[in-house]
């Protein structure tokens, strides 16, 4: 069996994130979605992986490289626009052969996993099986309408009245037969080949199309407070790891992970909370469901429930939360540049930010 990830989409709704790095890149628990993805791929024994990239080839083929260091080997797969998911299907028809596989949108969190499904998938080996998820609002999703024994009996995309609460959560199992669906169906009135379509070609044919439900936390991390969430929920499972610099003065308590070369001075960490490699924590209390990526610097700062990427600083911000902190972004009080303009931030207060990549602002004294 092989992988297909789909890694081509623009990432509106992330921005000011999306407009810098892919969406797909974005940390979570100081892990780019896509290495939690991947690991979940290797997790079901499938290494053979193929990634469809839009525009962003070099940040994510950077950020992955050939997929060693994962266990896994990474073939990429240029997508010059988004016509679809079963158009990813086709235009990696040479990647994927006569193999079975397993499709994976590169921006899901599936924490728990995948592997009763593929070994159902393996066991049965229907002609497709789809995965799915009760969730409040279908109308939003693909839709599966499946019979008392699991087969699929109707998909409809994004149905003004869905007739079940199960939707395509963005994992597919395949067989080879998917391909020549792929090739029948035309596109949808967005202009898009619809995977929908194309499975429903197959249950239409009479193939076997099973659902198999999946009961534990998914999030599409398509939105900030998706990633903020999701965040958490991926923190929860963490095993306390201090590999640092921690003086005396400081106090860590819960599940905490100070990974190596960061320094923690005169601070209080209260899990569950990560600190990046080479990371500064001075006079700072970072609270629980934090994640401070590498190379940052806090000073005499609070935050809690919060995402810092790699590179930001912090200096003298006591009331972040809910907040995701760009790349080398700097919120404080620094001192100013000639003639700053740099918006500003009251001292006193809770503050919730999202602060794009290289973004400064500063801390009214």
């Amino acid at each position: 069996m092989k992988a297909l990830v789909l890694s081509g989409g623009s990432g509106t709704r992330l921005r000011p994130f999306s407009y810098s790095m892919p969406k797909q890149l974005i940390p979570i628990a100081n892990k780019p979605v896509l290495e939690h993805v991947l690991t979940a791929i290797r997790d079901i024994g499938v290494t053979d992986v193929g990634i469809v990239v839009g525009n962003q080839l070099r940040a994510i083929s950077g950020a992955l490289g050939d997929g060693s260091a994962l266990g896994v080997r990474i073939t990429y797969i240029p997508q010059a626009e988004p016509l679809g998911l079963a158009h990813c299907v086709a235009i990696a028809r040479d990647f994927l052969g006569d193999d079975d596989f397993v499709m994976y949108l590169g921006d899901n969190m599936l924490p728990e996993g995948v592997a009763d499904l593929a070994a159902e998938f393996r066991a049965r080996r229907p002609a497709a099986q789809v995965v799915v998820h009760k969730v409040p609002d279908p109308q939003e999703f693909g839709v599966a309408e499946v019979a008392a024994d699991g087969s699929v009996l109707r998909l409809v995309e994004k149905p003004a009245r869905p007739r079940t609460d199960l939707a395509l959560i963005g994992v597919y199992f395949l067989t080879p037969v998917i391909h020549e669906a792929v090739a029948a169906i035309s596109p949808s009135a967005r202009g898009e080949l619809e995977i929908t379509d194309a499975l429903q070609w197959l249950v239409d044919r009479g193939e076997t199309v099973r659902a198999g439900e999946y009961a534990g936390y998914w999030k599409d991390t398509g939105r900030v407070e998706d990633v903020l969430d999701c965040n958490r929920e991926v923190l929860r499972a963490l095993t306390r790891s201090v590999a640092a610099d921690v003086d005396e003065a400081s106090e860590i308590t819960g599940p905490v992970v100070v990974e190596p070369g960061a320094r923690v001075v005169r601070s209080r960490i209260e899990g569950p909370a990560v600190i990046g490699a080479g990371t500064l924590v001075e006079d700072s209390h970072v609270g629980p469901y934090t994640s401070v990526g590498g190379d940052c610097v806090l000073r005499d700062t609070r935050l809690d429930d919060s995402i810092v990427l790699d590179g930001a600083s912090l200096c003298r911000v006591r009331g972040l939360y809910g907040s995701v902190i760009g790349r080398s972004a700097a919120i404080g009080t620094f001192p100013p540049p000639p003639a700053t303009s740099a918006p500003h931030l009251p001292a006193a207060g809770r503050h919730r930010l999202v602060v794009g990549d290289h973004t400064r602002i500063e801390v009214a004294a």
